[in-house]
């Protein structure tokens, strides 16, 4: 099967660059190229591609902008090209929040040391954004009404244009009956990649300034995004959201997010769990690995974590669960239906990890729930 992609950049350059490593791959063609947001929004009406790559500073119409029509009319998986900067961070999360899949440095050398690694890279990205599901976490979260008494309340926001409904069957229930009992963990620990800002936002969005556990955020994201997306949902939240530092204390209420780039590790020590910040390793695929965090939670507090696998690519997470469950904590996974991209839930469930399989707006209520 062929996948065809719309190409949107204002750059020349770009646009031939990108058309020729992705016509040279075989299985995608290139069935056009717009200059700007504007054009990008009609190519895609008119050509009906499987995938769109967008940029988002373009005259006429931003990306974000495009996108948010692109979904309003026909709902079609976007991957972004984005700087590798705060600002970059920023508006590549906004353009997320209105619908894009995933996102990939604009700069191709930060992403591949040769060509054909960049050939395979780009290839099997837009393989993976053809499989998504757009639509399935629509960015429809309500805001927060009410300020943590300790915080001082945000500043407004606009509120997102609609998404359309996905054409595909409404979200179902859990796939497994059965719950968890209540009961206190030492800590929540969530890790996710593709669809995953969007999901923690969903999720976090719920939770009281009061949560009763400390949570830990392992999110697929380069270094230079993970400030951006901690600062993000920390005005979203009523729970404090910020980048996890080394030596940082375990604390009810407090969200920590891996940085980008390295690996987050739990130490037990005197009574208290810390953040050990360590060096990326070359041979992992994934700094921040979900598997790295989740197995030193598994020897740190044996028996009392919850481990939450949510959309994403692969099936890191599901070596850490297994870890996890060999010591009786408890691992819950989110379902296909609810999932941008159903690899690493699938990964955990198919292996028989999952206490519970639930939809996204599951999650949340469930944390509220079962977490004393």
């Amino acid at each position: 099967m062929t996948v065809s992609v719309l190409v949107v950049d204002d750059s020349g350059f770009f646009r031939k660059r990108l058309t020729e490593i992705l016509n040279a791959s075989g299985n995608i063609r290139v069935v056009g190229v717009a200059s700007n947001g504007r054009e990008g929004v009609e190519q895609a009406e008119k050509l009906r591609p499987d995938v769109i790559t967008m940029d988002y500073e373009m005259p006429v119409m931003d990306g974000i902008s495009a996108v948010r029509e692109i979904m309003k009319r026909r709902p079609t998986p976007v991957l972004m090209f984005s700087s590798l900067t705060y600002e970059g961070a920023r508006v590549t999360l906004d353009a997320l929040d209105a619908g894009a899949v995933d996102f990939l440095p604009k700069n191709f050398e930060e992403i591949a040391r040769d060509s054909s690694q960049l050939q395979q890279i780009l290839k099997q990205r837009i393989l993976d954004v053809a499989r998504s599901r757009p639509g399935a976490n629509p960015a429809s979260a309500p805001a927060r009404t009410v300020a943590s008494p300790a915080r001082p309340t945000p500043a407004p926001r606009p509120a997102p244009a609609p998404r359309p409904q996905s054409p595909r069957p409404a979200l179902a229930r859990s796939v497994t009956s059965k719950r968890t009992p209540p009961r206190s963990y030492s800590v929540v620990a969530i890790g996710t990649s593709t669809g995953g800002p969007i999901a923690l936002q969903r999720v976090l969005t719920t939770l009281p300034a009061d949560f009763k556990a400390p949570i830990l955020l392992i999110q697929h994201m380069p270094a230079s995004f993970t400030p951006a997306f901690a600062d993000r949902l920390n005005k979203l939240c009523r729970i404090e959201v910020r980048q996890a530092e080394d030596g940082d204390v375990l604390k009810p209420g407090l969200a920590l997010l891996a940085p980008g780039g390295k690996q987050m590790m739990i130490e037990h020590r005197g009574g208290q769990g810390r953040v050990r910040i360590l060096p990326g390793d070359d041979r992992l695929n994934y700094k921040p690995c979900v598997d790295v965090t989740f197995g030193s939670l598994a020897r740190s507090f044996p028996g009392n974590t919850l481990g939450i696998i949510l959309t994403g690519m692969g099936a890191d997470g599901k070596e850490g669960c297994r870890m996890m469950k060999q010591t009786d904590s408890v691992v819950w996974s989110q379902d296909e239906r609810s999932s941008v991209i159903y690899g690493m839930p699938m990964a955990v469930a198919k292996a028989g990890l999952s206490d519970e399989v639930l939809s996204l707006d599951e999650v949340g209520p469930r944390l509220i729930e079962g977490v004393r």
